[in-house]
C-alpha cells in the first residue's frame, strides 16, 4: 500500500473521532512515513513498517477516551439531524430510552460485581487455608510441649497441607482476576470500535 492509500484508509477509519483529532493523527502518521523514507526505505516499506491500517485504528481507539467518542457521536447526530428534531425525539422518547439505559447499566454493573465477587470469594478460602495452616503448624509447639509427638506431627502435616493448598489456589485466583480485567478492557475496546465504525458508516 502506498502512503496516500494508507492515509486515506486511516482517515476513513477514524471518522468517529473529532475532526481535529483525525487531522492530528493523519499528520502524525504522514510524518512517520516521511521520516522512514528519509532513512532510506521505499514508500511501500515505510508504510508496511507501521502495520495494517486496522491495527493502527484499533490502537488509536484504545488510546482514545470513551467519553470523547460518545461526545463526538452526539455532536455529529445533532449536526446531522438538527437540534430541534433531536431534542424533540429525546424528550418524547425519554420514558423508554431512559428506563432502557438504566436497565442496561444495572445489568452491566451487576455482571461486573458478580464477576469480581467470584474472584474475591476464591481469594477468601485461599487466604483462610494459608492462615489456618500456619496456625496448625504453630499449634504443634503446644503438642510438643505436652509430649504428644503424634499430635504434633499431625498438626504439622495438616498445617503444611493447608498452606500448600492455599498457595496453589492463589495463582488460579490471579489468573482469573487478570482474565476479568482483560475482558473488561476488551468490552470497552469493543464499544469504542462500535462507536467509530457506526460513525464511519454514515
Amino acid at each position: 500500500m502506498d502512503k496516500q492509500g494508507f492515509l486515506a484508509a486511516l482517515r476513513e477509519g477514524l471518522r468517529g473521532l473529532p475532526p481535529a483529532d483525525i487531522e492530528e493523527r493523519v499528520a502524525f502518521y504522514n510524518e512517520m512515513i516521511d521520516d522512514r523514507m528519509e532513512e532510506g526505505l521505499t514508500e511501500a516499506q515505510a508504510v508496511a513498517e507501521l502495520g495494517s491500517v486496522e491495527s493502527v485504528i484499533a490502537q488509536i481507539a484504545a488510546e482514545t477516551p470513551l467519553v470523547k467518542l460518545v461526545k463526538e457521536k452526539v455532536r455529529s447526530e445533532r449536526k446531522r439531524g438538527g437540534k430541534g428534531l433531536t431534542t424533540a425525539l429525546l424528550v418524547l422518547g425519554s420514558p423508554i430510552w431512559v428506563s432502557l439505559l438504566i436497565a442496561a447499566f444495572a445489568v452491566v454493573l451487576s455482571l461486573v460485581v458478580a464477576a469480581w465477587s467470584v474472584v474475591i470469594a476464591l481469594y477468601g478460602p485461599a487466604l483462610s487455608l494459608v492462615v489456618s495452616g500456619v496456625a496448625c503448624v504453630a499449634f504443634s509447639v503446644v503438642y510438643i510441649l505436652l509430649g504428644n509427638i503424634p499430635g504434633a506431627a499431625f498438626a504439622v502435616g495438616a498445617g503444611l497441607a493447608a498452606v500448600g493448598l492455599g498457595l496453589l489456589l492463589f495463582p488460579a485466583c490471579n489468573a482469573l482476576a487478570k482474565a476479568l480485567v482483560k475482558g473488561m478492557k476488551k468490552l470497552v475496546q469493543g464499544i469504542k470500535s462500535l462507536l467509530m465504525r457506526r460513525k464511519g458508516a454514515e
